[in-house]
């Protein structure tokens, strides 16, 4: 086998991503740390069943975990691309180790309620929410581009070795230690966490020229980017129709077991940890599958195994079912959750990258908050196999609404910088915040290839707004036919600088596209105009 040859198999395997020493660091730390996480859940959702055994008590423990990272995950993602991820996830997960120790106690003592329970969970979710995107951010920073895709499936394969893992030796420390030791364990693990981002030295990033964005001009950038992509958008809407019906097993999975099942905290601890064996033997598998099935039947497979999974557990009273139930739903997810959290990583650029995956992850964690309450309501209501059914025939509907919303993966359009632009022409200085700023492009196009050319436009005016442009349009000349004017507008001289920085090569090639239809040899007359 040729060099070229082993370098190209070796950057294809799965397991690529830990030939380079910062990726395995942070990706052990983080296991250790989310097996603390789950022993911890396990503990929250087990400790409400003694508390207050009803269904939407038990369900509003997931419910207090999941809404924080939809109500704050923009401004964190907004943080994380404005400040330094690694001072972000310290401070954050210093707060998060205070917490946990403060639960353990508290519990220890006897002084724990229904109502601190949740307060406590609501806390440690909101911090966790603010850790989130810059922990999905920092992936590109710790592995080249070549093996991300293999380094996001990793992440997901550690997230569930803890599922496997933290909940089983949960089920197990209940009942040799008590309630309180798995808020104490997860109190231990984040120290591992910060003492490896300690160790870490991210690469460093080209010196900023321009001011930074405010928090709210951030925010309003991140969705407007989001919002005219649409790789991305199909992403977050595939999410919303899985999620919103999956979650169903994860919010009633305590009441399978005490109730459906007949079973303690040992069986609890076993059907999780059969969850993260699945999902761990799902990753393991993925990458054979993911040559075999395109992103969407990926998804498609791993929908249909989460409805069969809950349909298994709504039907069965025995122990062994539900552990298969299990681990066919933990596969599924793994399978569905890496596909999309791998297209949403490779629709954005550096820039934007942790406002994006925000509100991917607004989508996923408010899809299972809203599932939650609902699956929990329709339990207290009805019963919990009669939610379960009603989860898993929703989850199948989803498939032919959600069908026509392609994702965008594996062969990905380049998001990196272009720097093509040129520097504006200025005959005096012009003040950062004036605006707005209108910048026009002519062209002069053969009236023949009228048709193709609008629709190049087309796809360009979805690159102006991505990169900052707040309005877009293109005009035809009535007296000379072939010629036209691109026109945009940007909120100030700023954030026209701005695009200068965000324009992708990506957005070079579409540009070039339009450039094509330009009869003439000079390049089309660009000129800006402020606002006086």
């Amino acid at each position: 086998m040729s060099s070229a040859a082993a370098e190209n198999t070796r950057e294809q395997s799965a397991f690529a991503p830990f030939t380079h020493k910062a990726f395995a660091v942070i990706w052990i730390a983080t296991v250790l740390s989310n097996i603390g996480t789950w022993m911890h859940d396990v503990g929250a959702g087990w400790l409400m069943t003694n508390l207050n055994p009803s269904p939407m008590m038990v369900a509003l423990v997931q419910t207090a975990t999941t809404l924080p990272v939809f109500l704050f995950a923009l401004p964190a993602g907004a943080l994380a691309d404005l400040m330094d991820r690694r001072r972000l996830l310290l401070a954050a997960q210093t707060i998060l180790a205070a917490l946990a120790v403060c639960l353990g106690f508290m519990v220890y003592a006897g002084q724990i309620s229904p109502v601190l329970l949740l307060l406590f969970t609501f806390l440690m979710g909101t911090f966790s929410a603010f850790s989130t995107p810059a922990w999905q951010a920092i992936t590109p920073s710790l592995v080249p581009r070549n093996v991300l895709n293999s380094a996001v499936s990793l992440n997901s394969v550690g997230i569930n070795i803890s599922r496997a893992i933290g909940p089983a030796l949960a089920g197990v420390i209940l009942v040799q230690v008590g309630l309180a030791a798995p808020f104490m364990v997860n109190a231990l693990s984040f120290l591992v966490v910060i003492a490896a981002l300690w160790w870490w030295t991210p690469p460093k990033k080209a010196e900023r020229t321009l001011p930074a964005e405010d928090i709210l001009g951030a925010m309003w950038t991140g969705v407007r980017y989001a919002r005219n992509s649409r790789p991305f958008k199909n992403t977050v809407l595939r999410a919303v129709g899985f999620f919103l019906f999956a979650s169903a097993y994860w919010a009633l999975l305590p009441l399978v077991t005490k109730k459906n099942l007949g079973g303690g905290s040992e069986l609890y601890g076993i059907l999780l940890g059969s969850v993260g064996a699945g999902a761990v033997l799902g990753a393991l598998m993925l990458p054979k599958v993911r040559t075999r099935l395109k992103a969407d039947h990926v998804v498609l497979l791993g929908t249909v195994g989460t409805a069969i999974s809950l349909g298994l557990f709504a039907v069965t009273a025995q122990s062994f079912v539900a552990v298969a139930a299990s681990i066919i739903a933990g596969a599924s997810w793994i399978g569905v959750l890496t596909t999309l959290n791998v297209s949403a990583q490779t629709s954005l650029p550096d820039w934007v990258r942790a406002r994006g995956l925000s509100l991917f992850v607004m989508a996923f964690f408010g899809s299972q908050t809203l599932g939650s309450l609902l699956w929990g309501q329709l339990a207290s209501r009805t019963t919990i196999s009669i939610a379960l059914l009603v989860a898993a025939a929703g989850l199948l509907l989803a498939v032919p609404l959600f069908w026509g919303f392609k994702l965008h993966q594996e062969k990905t359009a380049d998001l990196t910088p272009s720097a093509h632009w040129p520097e504006p022409v200025l005959a005096h200085k012009v003040e950062l915040d004036r605006g707005p700023v209108m910048i026009t492009v002519e062209y002069i196009i053969d009236v023949k290839k009228k048709t193709e050319f609008v629709a190049v436009m087309d796809s360009l005016s979805s690159e102006r707004r991505r990169d900052g442009a707040y309005s877009w349009g293109i005009f035809e000349d009535t007296e000379k036919p072939g010629r036209f004017l691109e026109y945009f507008l940007v909120a100030s001289w700023l954030e026209h600088l701005r695009q200068h920085e965000r324009v992708t090569k990506s957005a070079h090639d579409v540009q070039m596209e339009a450039r094509r239809f330009h009869v003439l040899l000079e390049e089309p007359v660009v000129s800006h105009f402020v606002s006086p």
